[in-house]
């Protein structure tokens, strides 16, 4: 018996496990350094001590698979900000929330209200369709090492139903007015509508986030005690879901002061570790 059986150790990737912002500035993918070693060293110390260890990133699974290959990983992944659960030792979906097909006439709706907002639409089999795509989408595409196909239009000619997720890309005003614009319709009924940087919010189907899909994992997995650690609005609600929370010392003030979270070190320190090393 190992001193962290029962335990799941959930991560968000980007900015919290590894740091990669610099690479959204040029080099994209394999401009990405490998993860502190010292995260590393930890995980498997976790793992060889009983704990479970899971990424959950706001990435499709194609923009993380490559990553996760450098990861040492012992449970399922969350990909699509929530609206998955992978298994990549069996290469499949346990679960997935996808899309209402209706997304595509809201989308459309939206575009009339928002002209010329730039959007990425995730298919269920992982390619990505753009509308109104910026220098942004460029850059993110780097990143991810995940290309894309320009649409002229919002149809069911255009875009093959259901979709993952949506992904808006903007300055933070319109992205905040977007969000306004689609809760006084009500859509916070049917979508989930959360902001995963400051010019990226992501649209999943309505349950599908990170706090929803960590309690799910934490079940699949049979553990007793979730522990999350991550550094953006979108990972709050699985800060708020876990037994323990934690956020590197990089993280937006909204995630440092969501609720009981214990700050650690800056991702670029090694975070995990640090979070392993104070359960240790």
């Amino acid at each position: 018996m190992g001193k962290f059986d029962g335990i799941l150790l959930v991560s968000d990737y980007d900015n919290t496990f590894q740091f990669t912002e610099s690479a959204l500035a040029g080099g994209g993918a394999d401009a990405v350094p490998p993860p502190p070693a010292r995260n590393l060293e930890a995980v498997r110390r976790w793992m060889g001590e009983g704990g479970r260890f899971a990424i959950a990133t706001g990435r499709s699974l194609g923009a993380f698979r490559r990553q996760a290959e450098r990861i040492p990983l012992n449970a399922p992944v969350i990909v699509d900000n929530g609206g998955g659960i992978y298994d990549l030792s069996a290469a499949r979906y346990v679960f997935r929330k996808l899309l209402p097909e209706s997304t595509v006439e809201d989308l459309a709706e939206i575009e009339a209200a928002f002209p010329g907002t730039s959007m990425e639409l995730y298919l269920s089999d992982e390619r990505i369709h753009a509308l109104h795509p910026t220098q942004r989408n460029i850059q993110h595409a780097r990143l991810t090492g995940m290309d894309f196909r320009e649409i002229a239009a919002l149809n069911r000619d255009t875009v093959p139903v259901p979709l993952a997720k949506t992904l808006f890309m903007a300055e933070m005003a319109h992205l905040q007015a977007l969000r306004t614009y689609m809760a006084a319709r009500g859509w916070e009924e049917r979508y989930e509508m959360i902001f995963s940087s400051d010019h990226l919010m992501e649209l999943t189907a309505k349950g599908a986030n990170k706090g929803t899909m960590a309690r799910e994992l934490k079940e699949l997995t049979g553990c007793h005690t979730l522990v999350c650690v991550g550094d953006h609005a979108n990972d709050i609600p699985m800060l708020r879901a876990a037994d323990r929370a934690f956020a590197p010392a990089n993280a937006i003030e909204a995630v440092r002061t969501a609720g009981d979270v214990t700050v650690v070190c800056h991702c670029l320190e090694g975070a995990v570790a640090d979070v392993v090393e104070r359960l240790e």
